[in-house]
């Protein structure tokens, strides 16, 4: 209203500045369905862009009114910032030389207020969010900056596709006269570095900065500070930058969407991985810059041989789906090309040495199916698009995580015949977020890595027809993520599926451990292929068996355990374990004598490596704990055991010693199993008599044939499935009083002539059938 009032026929450049793109957003958003000027729908995520800039936008007038406690604070701004463009008419106005560190000028930056950021992943559709941009501006002058000149071209090809062809025009310098007042122009940043000085300052309003991460070297971020009256909008895909980050340049964020809700919103394609293991080693090749050096990497990879495997490799695994390959500099390149198209692939290298033509040819001809594999040198790392790129193969890797995402950037791109895009990365399985080479794990900060496997997110709307997928997941994964508690995590929720090769010692103990707790009887076939294959350690073995002869709650699993446990050597400490568990734990209360039988026959064969008078010890402790059942075995023998027994067990003093003396005269006189059996069953109450039985034990035989002969005396451990009493009666056939009412239907009705029918025989099942039962 003041300007009406002052006479101007148009709004003035700050008005536009301040309410213009405000107003234009306001105008595309009151629409039911936000679209472009060619009828292209904006999705909902560059709807939210939009939206964000208008709150930021909003947000941004009401504190400007409150600062000047009116509503017409955009006039004061005004002669500030033109007070501040007088007072830099001596500043170079190529931007190029700074005293600031940094590309920062000395004292206030008054665009900063004015300058924004959004960040979308590649492949998610930033420039039909520019396009929303350009059509909120619909009355102003736009400049779109660039880094690259091919970036520039298809910039103006897709914002023509939408509508916006007319408004092109060549830069607007001050003395040229604007043909239209709002011109759209696109140019790059080395050349707004260069003749930022020479724009008209009230041509433009709004600055849309694409790939702003790479703005922010020292002259482009000087030039984009110097030029401040305009809003400037950076958008960008990441934010790992060279240097700094993106919001020295541009401070507020108006809206964020991360790479993993990208995917399970299904803007992108989700990506999978498979990781082979480097055949050069790179650990000497030095990072200059944030990456590694060309030259170096070049040298260290470029060798006939691993090209030849690497083209061997795309070619068994991947066969003609297309591709690109990054390389390690322009002639590494071309090596490679050579042999991929000796391996029987179409494939093309390019580089910046390729005439511009002869490049726009090559990617046709990609585009139409007449390359498969497209090999560069970080040529076409960021901007250059195709749909159908599906594998992304790092020949060359990179210590740059921006680097890394640009790259994967390019097969992110949804087509119909591609399910997922595939990243190869040559690193080893196991390598963490911690090497110097950017892998996909680390990129995404994921927990483990599983062949084949997605890494990002399924989206939640499927196609409805799906494509055939490149890579199956592999049936194992391994923690990749350096924090200890996360890998432990892992661990403990994926045990089944771990491969324990690539676990160091301690994570291999526990991870036993927790499948010695866990593990089902279905699953020991199986699970006992990672031991026999030499994937895990001895001692994670021997930890797995010891928990599962523990804790498991199977009765089965923890006797097949025992066994395995015993049936090599085993150490002192460990063997006293197992003693302790057989005779005093809770799991083993109902297969306590069949699990002293195994330890007591693991005595007898030699497995314990420990002194005679340790397994002198074991053994009789191993049979005083199943004494109920020695006494049994005693007595079948010998009936006379349990009167002997009986009279040591009732007397005190020196009646008490004469009786364990007879008791010992008698077992001494009995074969071996009888005599061990009855002084196991044998209780000492005074100090002679106790040691009149450790003498007896003691020359009754060596501590081998002792244990042979005490673990005779126990029943076998049952390993078979015991089958229910249901089971065992539907085995068997009807019952007798089934049977018997049975037979009694079956016989003819009595006649008054014929004779009266026996009754039925009741029989009893023999003892052979019901065993066999």
């Amino acid at each position: 209203m003041a300007e009406m009032e002052a006479g101007l026929t148009a709004p003035s450049t700050g008005w536009k500045v301040r309410y213009g793109l405000m107003l234009g957003l306001e105008r595309v958003l009151r629409e039911d369905s936000p679209h472009t000027a060619g009828g292209t729908e904006l999705r909902r995520h560059q709807v939210d862009a939009l939206a964000g800039m208008l709150a930021e936008l909003i947000a941004s007038t009401q504190r400007s009114a409150d600062e000047n406690g009116n509503g017409n604070g955009h006039a004061a701004v005004a002669e500030a910032e033109l007070e501040d463009e007088e007072a830099e008419d001596d500043f170079d106005a190529g931007f190029v030389e700074e005293t600031a560190p940094g590309g920062e000028q000395e004292g206030t930056d008054p665009g900063a207020v004015r300058r924004y950021r959004f960040r979308h992943p590649t492949a998610s559709g930033k420039t039909i969010a520019a396009a929303g941009f350009v059509e909120a501006a619909r009355e102003l002058g736009v400049l779109i900056l660039t880094h690259r000149r091919l970036l520039v071209s298809q910039f103006k090809r897709d914002l023509t596709t939408e509508g916006y062809g007319d408004r092109f025009t060549d830069p607007i310098l001050s003395d040229t006269r604007a043909r239209r007042s709002n011109p759209v122009t696109i140019q790059t940043y080395a050349w707004f570095a260069r003749h930022g000085r020479e724009l008209d300052r009230s041509a433009y309003q709004l600055v849309l900065c694409d790939e702003a991460h790479t703005a922010l070297g020292e002259k482009t971020s000087a030039a984009i500070r110097a030029f401040h009256e305009p809003i400037f909008i950076g958008m960008t895909a990441t934010e790992q930058l060279l240097a700094k980050q993106v919001s020295d340049v541009f401070p507020a964020s108006v809206d964020d969407l991360p790479l993993a809700d990208a995917a399970r919103r299904g803007l992108i394609a989700p990506l999978r991985c498979l990781r082979v293991p480097p055949a050069a080693a790179i650990n000497s090749v030095p990072i200059i810059g944030g990456d590694f050096d060309e030259g170096a990497l070049a040298a260290a990879l470029d060798h006939q041989a691993l090209n030849q495997a690497a083209a061997s490799l795309y070619r068994d695994r991947f066969g003609s789906t297309p591709g690109i390959v990054y390389a390690a500099g322009v002639a590494h390149a071309y090596n490679l090309a050579q042999e991929f198209r000796a391996a029987g692939l179409k494939a093309e290298a390019v580089s910046g040495r390729t005439p511009p033509a002869q490049l726009a040819e090559t990617l046709a001809a990609y585009e139409r199916g007449e390359i498969n594999v497209l090999i560069n040198a970080q040529l076409l790392a960021e901007g250059w698009n195709s749909p159908r790129a599906t594998v992304c193969m790092h020949l060359a890797p990179t210590a740059s995580r921006r680097v890394y995402q640009q790259r994967i950037g390019r097969i992110m791109r949804i087509h119909p015949r591609k399910e997922a895009g595939v990243v190869v990365d040559f690193v080893t399985k196991g390598s963490t977020h911690n090497d110097r080479v950017v892998s996909l794990h680390a990129l995404l900060d994921a927990d483990f890595y599983r062949e084949g496997a997605r890494v990002t997110p399924a989206p939640r709307r499927r196609q409805q027809r799906r494509a055939r997928r490149k890579l199956s997941p592999a049936p194992w994964l391994v923690p990749v993520t350096p924090d200890v508690a996360r890998r432990l995590n892992v661990i403990q929720r994926e045990w089944q599926r771990i491969d324990p090769l690539y676990l160091d010692e301690d994570e291999q103990r526990f991870w036993a451990t927790i499948a010695g707790r866990q593990i089902r009887f279905d699953q020991r076939a199986e699970f006992a292929k990672k031991f026999a294959e030499s994937r895990a350690s001895k001692a994670a073995l021997e930890q797995f068996l010891s928990t599962c002869a523990a804790e498991n709650p199977n009765r089965r699993l923890r006797m097949t355990a025992l066994l395995d446990r015993v049936a090599t050597p085993v150490e002192r400490a460990d063997f006293d374990d197992l003693v302790t568990l057989v005779t005093q734990a809770p799991t083993w209360e109902k297969d306590r004598a069949a699990g002293v039988r195994v330890l007591l026959r693991a005595i007898g064969e030699g497995k314990p490596v420990a002194p005679d008078q340790i397994l002198q010890r074991w053994t009789w402790r191993l049979a005083r704990t199943t004494r109920k059942v020695q006494d049994r075995r005693v007595s079948t023998e010998f009936p006379e055991a349990k009167r002997l027994l009986g009279a040591a067990a009732n007397s005190r003093g020196y009646r008490h010693e004469e009786n364990v003396k007879r008791l010992v005269e008698v077992a001494a006189a009995m074969p071996l199993p009888v005599g061990a059996a009855l002084l196991a069953s044998a209780d000492g109450y005074t100090p002679r008599a106790n040691q009149a039985l450790d003498r007896a034990r003691e020359e009754l035989g060596t501590i081998t044939e002792i244990a042979n002969a005490l673990a005779d005396n126990l029943p076998a451990p049952k390993l078979t499935a015991r089958k229910s009493r249901r089971r065992r009666r539907r085995r068997r056939g009807p019952q007798p009083e089934v049977a018997e009412t049975q037979a009694v239907e079956a016989l003819p009705s009595p006649s008054e002539d014929g004779p009266e029918p026996e009754p039925a025989t009741e029989v009893e099942p023999s003892d052979a059938a019901e065993n066999a039962a």
